[in-house]
């Protein structure tokens, strides 16, 4: 059987591998629009500093991502975080260190006493008896208090879809929190019931030595498919017993096609052979979002922690600072510092439309603001994201659960990648790994 797989990211090349080594006769081709695989995970090294693109890594509390590094024998490759990635802050008017326990929590000040109380009292807030979604800033001031959602929730809804906590629905991007409501009657009551299940310490973040860029490497050396890297795919039409797929000056047909790139994207392969589902595909929307990278021979400042994230009210012009080389000590070379600067988002997304000079000039703005930290740096990097991290707001289950029932009426057509059910490198590969499996048990 041929099987074209379109979009050569995380969740395209998870599903290769696996499909893969499910059946190793299948003719799988492999399509991308740029000259290079991986998607946002992509490393570029400048005099020596390692910048990543997009994301950094994975946690290890999810067995997906771990499990891939482990079938595709890259356990070598594997890079922990330091403990120095523990120490986190949040800016708002200034600097606070993000509390990790109890104690550090009463005493921090970064919400009021009477934001504390109101925290506390969850334990007696009854869970919610509507059915549907709610925004997370809806579930936060229902259950915890609009304090606390303002502060802590802001700057962690920044910090994984560059969004706010008004903008995205609880239910679809963060479903664990919904689940603890719904099965235990609570946050504290559903954390109680499952650290009493848990066995050992919580997960860390993993990374890989040289940055993201020299896994995707790695996997993709062990994919023996045929690839077609730096044409885009302009269509995706039926054919009799399969798809035609058209990619510059290439034409295949294919029983099965998978597409695992940005929704826009497929919704534009897609159009001329089903106007419905291409519509609902365009109707997911995405978060623009800027990764600039500052480099510095030497800096005085320690770095000492993850980084820090910034709220909405703090009125800044960059939703975060990675703290990289601290995370990642062989992000910079020997005795030198790194940081990447997050900016736009739905915060302010007409900021990622600066050039690059002017988005430099923003996140050295927000380094000075919030770390104190003026020093020209020595090396730059700049990545734009126009259509950066999906959207999942309010309607996106429903309208993800359309799209998929609307994909049945086209048999061995899939889709795949970060827009429908999941958005982190563990979600990606194990979307990626059951969509394999099914590819594997279709009849040829």
């Amino acid at each position: 059987m041929r099987t074209a797989i379109i979009g050569a990211g995380i969740s395209g090349l998870t599903t290769a591998f696996y499909l893969q080594k499910a059946d190793s006769d299948r003719k799988i081709h492999m399509f991308d629009v740029e000259p290079i695989p991986g998607g946002t995970m992509r490393t570029d090294t400048l005099n020596g500093f390692h910048f990543e693109a997009g994301g950094n890594g994975f946690l290890t509390n999810k067995p997906d991502s771990m499990q891939l590094v482990k079938d595709s024998g890259a356990e070598d490759l594997l890079l922990p975080s330091s403990d120095a990635a523990r120490k986190r802050y949040i800016y708002t008017d200034k600097l606070h260190k993000l509390p990790e326990a109890p104690l550090p929590f009463l005493r921090t000040r970064l919400i009021g006493m009477g934001a504390k109380l109101r925290m506390a009292g969850e334990f007696f807030v009854p869970k919610r008896r509507e059915e549907g979604e709610e925004t997370l800033q809806a579930f936060g001031y229902r259950r915890v208090g609009k304090e606390f959602t303002d502060v802590f929730l802001d700057a962690m809804t920044a910090g994984i879809y560059a969004t706010t906590p008004d903008k995205v629905s609880v239910n679809a991007a963060f479903p664990l929190v919904v689940s603890l409501e719904r099965e235990h009657g609570g946050l504290f009551k559903g954390m109680l019931a499952r650290r009493k299940k848990q066995a050992g310490p919580g997960g860390i973040l993993m990374s890989f030595k040289g940055g993201v860029g020299s896994f995707i490497e790695h996997l993709q050396q062990t994919i023996p498919a045929e690839w077609h890297l730096g044409a885009p795919v302009t269509e995706v039409t039926r054919e009799d017993g399969g798809y035609r797929v058209r990619a510059g000056d290439y034409e295949g047909v294919f029983e099965q096609v998978v597409i695992s790139t940005q929704a826009h994207a497929a919704a534009a392969m897609l159009q001329g052979m089903d106007g419905e589902l291409s519509q609902r595909l365009a109707g997911i929307e995405y978060s623009p979002v800027a990764v600039v990278g500052l480099g510095w021979k030497q800096l005085d400042h320690p770095l000492d922690g993850f980084g820090l994230l910034t709220t909405t009210s703090a009125k800044l012009p960059v939703l975060g600072v990675l703290w990289d080389s601290s995370i990642f000590p062989d992000r910079a070379p020997e005795g030198s510092k790194s940081v990447r600067v997050m900016i736009g988002g739905q915060r302010d997304p007409d900021l990622v439309q600066q050039d690059e000079a002017g988005l430099i000039a923003t996140a050295r703005d927000g380094v000075r603001i919030t770390m104190g930290v003026d020093q020209d740096p020595d090396v730059t990097f700049v990545q734009r994201w126009d259509n950066g991290i999906p959207s999942y707001r309010v309607g996106h289950i429903a309208a993800v659960d359309a799209i998929f029932d609307h994909l049945d009426r086209h048999p061995g057509l899939h889709l795949g990648g970060n827009a429908y059910r999941g958005i982190a490198m563990n979600d990606c590969v194990r979307n990626g790994r059951e969509l394999a499996e099914k590819l594997a048990q279709e009849p040829a």
